[in-house]
């Protein structure tokens, strides 16, 4: 059973950083796509970025591109997202999300994963 679990939300000032951990378990993760998406009150979840365990790849969203920085670490199955530059517009709970291969939904939709973590809230204050 795939199990996913956040952590490193918190509270932070605007301009601050903050770095989200995924720890992954339950699967030989090498060829699923790992993503992080936001939700907001009342809201969808969106988008937030992607990597593929196998090559790295790694894509954004338009809002958080050149702030937000994606990346795995193989040998603990954790995935990061490390937040930078962090507007209170970002303030959100964040889930990590795993899909299950093959998958051939687009990666930014919410329904293309198979697996989420419970959340972590990050606020940011102005």
């Amino acid at each position: 059973q795939v199990q996913l679990v956040e952590s490193g939300g918190g509270l932070v000032q605007a301009g601050g950083s903050l770095r989200l951990s995924c720890a992954a378990s339950g699967s030989t993760f090498t060829n699923y796509t790992m993503a992080w998406f936001r939700q907001f009150p009342g809201k969808e979840r969106e988008f937030v970025a992607r990597i593929s365990w196998s090559s790295g790849s790694t894509a954004y969203a338009d809002s958080v591109k050149g702030r937000f920085t994606i990346s795995r670490d193989n040998a603990k199955n954790t995935v990061y997202l490390q937040m930078n530059s962090l507007k209170p517009e970002d303030t959100a709970v964040y889930y990590c999300a795993a899909d299950r291969p093959p998958a051939s939904i687009p990666f930014f939709l919410s329904r293309r994963y198979d697996y989420w973590g419970q959340g972590t809230q990050v606020t940011v204050s102005s």
